[in-house]
């Protein structure tokens, strides 16, 4: 017959197992020691197999019947309850292991192995609107528990201030997260799935603002007299000159400049539409040709003052002001415009359409502006190689666009009131005022071929108009007096310079080269067997003659003999020439076999002969 509640309680224990049938496979099992467990008992492929429901008084006799219909109802149904509660007790787990936060880490370690970091990226977007917009709502969310209203919450909010984009970027991030946890943490449904549908339409785009071409003479003539950094003024006439994005320009380092072939060699990492496709097809940066921008002479120019004035510590073309080893800010050119008072009417990127409105409408071939430029090509066969095209025919195009510049730069400073008394000299072999420069006419295009021609400047003795504007700017920054350095400025220089010769290797690139580990080689450092530079928060750096055993084998000698003297000190006795030696220095008198002559030579530029004992001891080590 059916339990009731007061036989259970009553049910005592005899001090054995025994148990207790409710009906329907239902039982109340009583132990030995009077622990009461429900178990349900039914049949499947031929066996009488059991679970259990949980223990009493936990689960009353209502809620153990209530419980053993869900199993038999799931037995009717083909359904293992075994199985069932396994499946139930993993998604259990999972959802209490596998939050949205946690999820979302996993998904953006994975997206990072495809995805190339900077502050500009599209990982670091991630990151920050991530942890701006999404991790504080959803967060601490079960991503099992999470539902598409959950998420049209956290978009709508994007939304009503207006950042449209940012909320179609979350959109696609939202369904790429989804997919990823069906296939790694079992998500059975993608709640992002359709929500473009019920996106709020974007409000009309605003393209970068760019001038046309009647409005340039102006604007070079308000760039000639920009009164900040020169480096920034010269930054924006290769812009102007180039056409290349901002992004390249402030990645822009010396090496990647042939100078004598007159071509600027960016390499694909650094260049957009090459990014996406070393992404798109899985490719090496190796495997991608490099972009190749054609130089005019107004650019080389440039980009040999740049050159010519660039530190010992700098490793950009364009430094930041303050931190030599970095490259300027992004928002330092945008800056300049507005402060020349083009403020909502050109930026950096607005130069590019500037310069592609101008040549189409000049008449230069699409596919010439489009390469330079390094847009998409819609035609997917020629996609991966227009990077590379058209560089002669680009180079003459540009040569001629730079040429115009200077045209039109000229007018302006004719035009310009403050410029007008200097304009006004006399020609060669005549009396009158200068000839205003002719406005420039689109070039003739004869047989689907460009004619193209070199501006001309109407030449004046001793006029800077003998030669383009950029290269007179950059002879009067030659002619600026320049700064005077103290003792200290010069002398800081000279070990900076030394501190971060090639010869002088960073701790962690020796220890490679030695097979050791970092800890290893500071161990050695600290015990005198190695020979190390500092420089205030600039890490070490260890002079690579230690590879040599015969150098090292000296150099030890002298470290172990000498105390605890500056190394700078002990570095220069080393590497200096030693009348003694015959114009020799101690590390190369050694390697030719003079090793007791070079140490004597060593402790006499250290001061340290006259202390017998401790030099002669230092002597006979040598020798």
């Amino acid at each position: 017959m059916p339990l009731t509640d007061t036989a259970i309680r009553l049910a005592k224990p005899t001090g054995r197992d025994y148990t207790l049938k409710d009906g329907g496979g239902l039982a109340l099992f009583v132990g030995a020691s009077g622990a009461k467990n429900w178990h349900f008992r039914f049949s499947w492929a031929g066996k009488q197999p059991r679970i259990s429901l949980g223990t009493y008084p936990e689960i009353s006799l209502k809620e153990a019947r209530e419980l053993r219909d869900q199993a038999r109802a799931l037995v009717a149904k083909g359904v293992d309850p075994r199985i069932s509660r396994r499946q139930e007790r993993k998604a259990a787990l999972l959802a209490a292991s596998n939050t949205f936060e946690a999820v979302f880490r996993s998904w953006r370690d994975f997206k990072a192995l495809s995805l190339k970091a900077g502050r500009q990226s599209t990982l670091s977007q991630v990151d920050r609107i991530f942890k701006k917009d999404l991790l504080p709502t959803l967060g601490p969310q079960s991503i099992f528990e999470i539902t598409r209203a959950d998420l049209l919450e956290v978009l709508r909010k994007i939304e009503r201030r207006g950042a449209h984009t940012t909320a179609e970027k979350c959109r696609t991030w939202f369904n790429q997260l989804f997919r990823y946890a069906m296939v790694e943490v079992e998500l059975q449904s993608n709640p992002a799935a359709d929500l473009d549908i019920v996106a709020m339409p974007k409000p009309r785009v605003k393209h970068n603002p760019f001038l046309r071409m009647e409005q340039l003479p102006a604007f070079l003539v308000k760039l000639r007299h920009y009164g900040g950094d020169l480096n920034t003024q010269l930054g924006l006439r290769l812009l102007l000159l180039t056409g290349v994005r901002t992004g390249e320009l402030r990645s822009a380092v010396p090496e990647q400049f042939d100078l004598e072939r007159s071509l600027w060699i960016v390499p694909p990492e650094n260049v957009k539409q090459l990014q996406e496709q070393m992404r798109k097809k899985n490719k090496d940066c190796t495997e991608i040709p490099p972009y190749l921008v054609p130089l005019p002479r107004q650019a080389v120019a440039i980009v040999r003052e740049l050159l010519r004035a660039k530190s010992p510590a700098q490793r950009y073309l364009l430094p930041h002001r303050s931190k030599p080893r970095e490259r300027i800010s992004e928002n330092t050119l945008n800056a300049a415009l507005k402060r020349m008072g083009y403020k909502d009417q050109l930026t950096g990127h607005g130069i590019r359409a500037t310069i592609s409105t101008a040549l189409n409408e000049l008449g230069y071939h699409k596919d010439w502006v489009e390469a330079q430029l390094s847009h998409a090509d819609t035609n997917q066969i020629r996609a991966s190689y227009n990077h590379a095209e058209y560089v002669e025919q680009r180079r003459a195009m540009m040569q001629d666009w730079a040429d115009r510049l200077d045209q039109w730069e000229m007018q302006g400073l004719q035009a310009d009131p403050q410029m007008a008394p200097s304009m006004q000299r006399k020609r060669r072999g005549g009396d009158g005022p200068l000839s205003p420069v002719p406005a420039v006419e689109p070039l003739p295009i004869r047989g689907g071929h460009m004619e193209i021609a070199s501006a001309e400047v109407v030449e004046g003795e001793g006029d800077e108009t003998e030669r383009s504007p950029v290269l007179t700017l950059i002879a009067r920054n030659d002619q600026r007096p320049q700064p005077v350095l103290t003792d200290i400025q010069r002398e800081r220089a000279l070990v900076l310079a030394t501190f971060e010769s090639p010869h002088n290797l960073p701790l962690p690139a020796f220890a490679k080269l030695v097979g050791k580990s970092r800890h290893q080689i500071n161990r050695d450092i600290q015990a005198r067997r190695l020979l190390s530079l500092s420089m205030g928060n600039r890490g070490q750096r260890i002079p690579d003659w230690q590879l040599d055993p015969v150098r090292q084998d000296f150099t030890r000698a002298v470290l172990a003999r000498v105390g605890d003297l500056d190394s700078w000190m002990l570095y220069r006795a080393l590497c200096e020439p030693v009348d003694a030696l015959g114009g020799l220095s101690p590390l190369e008198a050694v390697v030719a076999g003079a090793a007791r002559e070079a140490m004597h030579a060593v402790l006499g530029v250290l001061g340290l002969l006259g202390e017998p004992e401790r030099a002669v001891t230092a002597l006979r080590q040598v020798v």
